[in-house]
């Protein structure tokens, strides 16, 4: 009978992350013919071969490559699992990382985490913010238990719950032509500098629900990580951005900038909490869930 084990998917991540057979036995704590014995034993079992070799280099066949990817998805499974154990052991209860999509949230959040932190004393938090960070696909990995977005995806695997709705809206400077209009067109965007957040435009609202349906585009777009430098650069009137209405109105108290209604009838969004099913729940994510929703009541 043939058997896949744990060391066989730690060994080819290892050989992907050390680039050798060598380093791969090394931060294994392994001897390298034993490591090698081991894949050998793999394949001879299943009748393919794991790698390729090209001169010095390691390269994984197309059986090599599924091997890694499941690797990939099962390896981080497994140590969130031990690390879970050990803290029950320990008389923790468990670890709560949240990855975020929606990043102007972020204070909202805070609002949520401050008032959870001190509910469930055992419980460690995270929060992932990496503007680059493929949080679905972190969630659906279990690197992350918990995903903030404004674009929830259809799949069994994941439960998705409201938890308040918000207007997405241009916001210009005291200065600008725009700060008394009802709201804008698509084609008044067409010679402005917009502000935004350094993700993929399609994960932009103002470009998904707003210019990219009707095939129009800004003039150029900067990329700016920090809300607050962006909402100063608006401010100065060197262009112009889109935030949630919620949160002008706060950033409006210290600095001059106006929101403008995109299109006569808005971009209406809703933010979600996003969890994977088998998880929905376990006490403490249920718990978080549960406050998020009343937070805005």
């Amino acid at each position: 009978m043939t058997y896949l084990e744990r060391i066989h998917l730690e060994i080819i991540l290892a050989v992907e992350k050390e680039g050798s057979m060598t380093a791969a036995a090394e931060s294994l704590h392994l001897t390298q013919s034993a490591l090698s014995h081991s894949i050998r034993k793999l394949e001879d079992q299943l009748g393919v071969q794991i790698w390729q070799r090209k001169g010095r280099q390691l390269f994984p066949t197309q059986a090599g490559q599924h091997l890694l990817n499941t690797a990939r998805r099962l390896i981080p499974q497994f140590l969130r699992t031990e690390s879970q154990l050990v803290q029950f052991s320990r008389g923790e209860r468990g670890l709560l990382r949240i990855g975020m999509e929606c990043h102007p949230c972020y204070k909202w959040l805070q609002t949520i985490t401050n008032s959870y932190l001190k509910d469930w004393p055992s419980v460690d938090l995270d929060v992932i913010q990496r503007f680059q960070f493929a949080a679905m696909e972190a969630l659906l990995a279990h690197e992350i238990d918990i995903i903030v977005t404004p674009d929830p995806v259809l799949k069994r695997q994941l439960k998705f719950v409201p938890v308040f709705d918000y207007e997405q809206v241009l916001v210009v400077s005291g200065q600008h032509p725009y700060k008394d209009y009802d709201h804008v067109e698509p084609e008044d965007l067409g010679e402005e500098t917009l502000f935004t957040y350094p993700v993929c435009s399609d994960r932009l609202d103002i470009f998904s629900d707003f210019l990219t349906p009707v095939g129009r585009t800004v003039k150029r777009q900067k990329l700016i990580e920090t809300t607050e430098i962006m909402i100063q650069k608006v401010a100065c009137d060197r262009g112009v951005t889109a935030l949630p209405r919620w949160m002008v109105n706060e950033f409006s108290e210290r600095y001059d900038i106006h929101p403008v209604k995109l299109g006569k009838i808005g971009v209406q969004k809703k933010i979600y909490l996003g969890v994977r099913q088998e998880d929905a729940d376990i006490d403490y994510i249920q718990a978080f869930l549960e406050q998020a929703q009343s937070s805005i009541k």
